[in-house]
């Protein structure tokens, strides 16, 4: 039974009262933001400079105070999931941002009204130069912005535009329909999180009749999954028709500043190594012995007993050693988020699950959220995790708030870059044959599941945004037949495509939000090639790298990567990341067992 909170000693549980030492300290920022959320002093008037600036000075006041108070309920919530305490004072604060957020409505249309003359001559200023990317921004979206009237009718219908993802959320959450099968002669349930663990036992008939089980349970719900998702493909369509893009693609990607040259060429990267995936698979299907590999199989590990099971403060120990090629200052970080009680270690009752990072402008440093237990994962989930933390602090320290808060495009690669360097590490130190082919496995399959999964996630969601543009008809069997026919290419001919498995999709919360996975794919690209970098060259790709860490939101993030040495238009950085799959993979087939 996980212990409760109280049980757990005080250094291992994050210091959230470095945000408000009180509860009474959150009442009174709420109390004092909730009088400063009138803008209607500036509507109308924002063609004059000081006036701009006045209003954006103030939005940043306001919006900094409420990201504050956000993360406090929403941190003291997770601490435990079972007091309702946290969630009342999450509800109050949304109350005030969606104040504001109709407050402020008319700012981007009336900008956008402007003179693009007026607006570079904003950018030019240096009074402005904590928001001209902003600016610069407005500009280019001039196209796509519609009338005051508008788009304040549109910024009343979030939650409206949000109610296909939502009723798949109530579906595959609380109503999804939990399937049991037998397991050791007990009755198990297979819960979300449970499916992955039985995917993984040596047991095969347990994988069969977990996969045959869960499947069943989204085919039973299957056509109405089929209404949300279609529900959601369509307004993506209403707002690339309305906003007047050429695509779903184009307006998904404008929205970050991607050039779409990047989603084009991670399709022809990953269509090009499709025969490397294939050749791993073979090469797993050899190892088990199976005269047939079947979808259920793919999960199992080809190394057992390999597991890295050491206590959180050997773990972290581990993860320092790992990132020493990032340098002194980073090993100090990383010292100090141990010490300083920036992370919450360990599993308690109510705690919520899984692990994240979190920090807005102006927080003393982020935190981390853990649920630790013995496993190699867990060992990489800090590695990653304070990757995450890193980003946010080296980028909170070196921009103003506006250009601090990077982009989701690059979310992935400091945590990743973390990961790739630890793996990089514990191959260099080991010696065992054993945990070595177990590391190349663990390596491998880190690819396999982020650069290729995500990425046939990815092509199924462009086709069915094509076809739905094209007028295609998307119903239940056209997606799951598009579907099929994707898993049948990334799988090869080792693998047998089951017939269940034409229902995935159907199960993939993050297909709803618009052109999102691609981005966990070019984010392990990025990293393995900055990995590389770092170790092939030492210091000038550290420096470089740091420089990326540094500069948040202050330019399109495939500008930004080029800091670091990547360049997403171009191919390199998918080759090399090919290349060290590549690599992995020959050396993995090379140790006999």
């Amino acid at each position: 039974m996980a212990k409760e909170r109280h049980e757990v000693p005080e250094h291992l549980k994050w210091r959230v009262e470095d945000i408000f030492e009180t509860i009474e300290d959150w009442e009174r920022a709420y109390e004092e933001v909730s009088g400063k959320l009138d803008f209607s002093a500036y509507e109308g008037k924002l063609s004059d400079a000081d006036t701009l600036l006045a209003c954006f000075e103030k939005l940043n006041e306001v919006s900094l105070t409420l990201s504050h108070l956000s993360v406090y309920a929403f941190m003291r919530h997770d601490e435990d999931t079972r007091d309702d305490a946290p969630v009342a004072l999450q509800a109050r604060v949304d109350r005030l941002s969606m104040q504001l957020s109709g407050n402020t409505s008319f700012i981007t249309p009336e900008l956008t009204a402007l003179p693009v003359e007026t607006l570079e001559a904003f950018a030019k200023d240096a009074r402005f130069a904590d928001y001209d990317y902003s600016i610069r921004g407005i500009i280019k979206n001039k196209p796509h912005v519609l009338s005051k009237e508008t788009e304040a009718v549109l910024s009343q219908g979030g939650r409206m535009f949000r109610g296909c993802s939502h009723v798949f959320s109530m579906l595959d959450n609380a109503d999804f329909p939990t399937p049991t099968i037998t397991v050791k002669g007990e009755k198990t349930e297979i819960t979300h999180g449970k499916y992955g663990v039985l995917l993984q036992s040596p047991d095969r008939r347990v994988r069969k009749a977990a996969f045959k089980a869960y499947y069943k349970a989204y085919i039973g719900l299957i056509n109405t999954i089929t209404a949300a998702f279609v529900g959601n493909i369509e307004k993506d369509l209403f707002f690339t028709k309305v906003r007047n893009y050429p695509s779903c693609l184009a307006r998904a990607l404008s929205g970050e500043d991607v050039d779409v040259r990047v989603y084009e060429n991670l399709l022809a990267s990953v269509e090009k190594g499709l025969p490397l995936l294939h050749r791993y698979f073979a090469d797993k299907k050899k190892i088990l012995g199976y005269r047939e590999m079947h979808m259920y199989d793919v999960y199992v590990s080809t190394v057992e007993n390999a597991d890295i099971k050491v206590d959180y403060e050997e773990a972290y120990r581990i993860v320092t050693e790992g990132l020493a090629p990032l340098g002194e200052e980073y090993r100090e970080l990383l010292q100090r988020a141990h010490d300083e009680r920036w992370i919450d270690v360990e599993e308690t009752a109510g705690k919520r699950n899984g692990a994240y990072s979190i920090s807005v402008h102006g927080l003393k440093h982020p935190y981390v959220l853990l649920n630790y237990q013995k496993t190699t994962n867990n060992v990489f989930t800090i590695a990653h995790e304070l990757g995450h933390a890193m980003h946010s602090y080296y980028s909170e320290k070196n921009q103003p708030q506006e250009k601090s808060g990077y982009t989701l495009f690059v979310a992935e690669v400091a945590s990743t870059v973390n990961e790739i360097l630890l793996i990089k590490h514990l191959l260099k130190k080991t010696e065992d044959k054993k945990l070595r082919k177990y590391l190349l496995s663990y390596y491998i399959d880190t690819l396999k599941g982020t650069l290729f999964r995500q990425t046939q996630f990815a092509e199924f969601e462009f086709a069915v945004h094509d076809m739905a543009e094209k007028g295609i008809p998307l119903t239940r069997d056209s997606l799951c037949a598009k579907y099929l026919e994707l898993n049948k290419k990334y799988y090869g001919e080792a693998v047998v495509s089951d017939d269940e498995i034409a229902y995935e999709w159907a199960r993939i919360p993050h297909l709803y939000r618009n052109f999102y996975v691609y981005k966990y794919a070019t984010g392990i690209i990025t990293a393995v090639s900055i990995a590389e970098r770092i170790e092939k060259e030492g210091k000038v790709a550290v420096d470089d790298y740091f420089k990326f860490l540094s500069s948040g939101g202050s330019d399109s993030p495939v500008e930004l990567l080029k800091l670091a040495g990547v360049d997403l238009t171009k191919m390199d950085a998918f080759d090399s990341c090919m290349a060290s799959f590549d690599k992995a993979l020959t050396e993995f087939e090379s140790i006999e067992d």
